[in-house]
């Protein structure tokens, strides 16, 4: 005859089996939801965060500063009662390209952190600008420092990388890019034009003036000013504004 009790215990341990091979597997699943949870954030992380890091890894560092609210009040205050077109060279989250389109401006922002530009857009949207707004994820340096005989051996328009369509720049440089800048906005602009530089001078230009102070300080140059001493300078001549 047959163990009723030994049937019973086997049936137990089987549906004991079964729960721990479910539990097992559900774990299995989790483990890999999980998984895949964590995987999918770092590589979001990553993309979020490259364009960041990336400027502190290059030879000159650009990183994202946002202006201060005095600074935008200084560069728009230097700006006051001009017209025309505006460039900002590294716009970051666009708060002056959007603030000087709301001054009546057609602003333009180069900046080459793409997640930035993207934002951008969508701010000035919100403001109510995007039709007096353009902004272009553009690398500071391939605009700014393409030598011409290399555009010229390629067959490119020199105008591609030319700022001599803008009449009033503003920059958030740092000290190790200034020069160059200065030698390209020297080259560029013309003589109506005026450049503002936030937080640090340019190395050999005078300032036809300044606003705020601190951090906040802005520095403004003529280019009428500017083109003038350059030509004193290499005549020998030196010049005072």
């Amino acid at each position: 005859m047959s163990d009723p009790t030994n049937g019973t215990s086997m049936l137990e341990k089987d549906s004991q089996m079964n729960i721990s091979s479910g539990h097992t597997g559900k774990m299995k699943r989790w483990g890999l939801i999980a998984t895949g949870i964590v995987g999918g954030s770092l590589v979001a992380l990553y993309a979020v965060a490259t364009p960041f890091v990336a400027p502190a890894l290059r030879k000159v560092c650009l990183p994202f500063v946002p202006a201060t609210p005095a600074q935008i009040e200084n560069v728009l205050k230097v700006l006051h009662r001009r017209t025309g077109t505006l460039v900002d060279i590294g716009s970051g989250d666009g708060r002056i390209v959007i603030a000087a389109a709301k001054q009546g401006f057609r602003a333009v922002g180069f900046e080459l952190n793409p997640w930035l530009v993207w934002y951008s857009r969508y701010k000035a949207w919100r403001e109510g600008v995007n039709h007096r707004t353009s902004f272009y994820i553009s690398d500071l340096w391939k605009v700014l420092f393409f030598h011409y005989s290399l555009l010229k051996s390629v067959n490119l328009c020199c105008c591609k990388v030319s700022f001599s369509q803008y009449s009033n720049v503003v920059i958030f440089g740092v000290p190790q890019m200034m020069a160059q800048l200065e030698e390209k906005l020297q080259r560029d602009l013309q003589s109506s034009a005026k450049v503002v530089a936030c937080r640090f001078p340019f190395p050999t230009w005078e300032p036809d003036n300044t606003a705020g102070e601190g951090i906040d300080t802005v520095w403004v140059y003529d280019a009428r000013s500017f083109k003038m001493q350059q030509a004193g300078s290499e005549n020998g001549v030196t010049t005072k504004n």
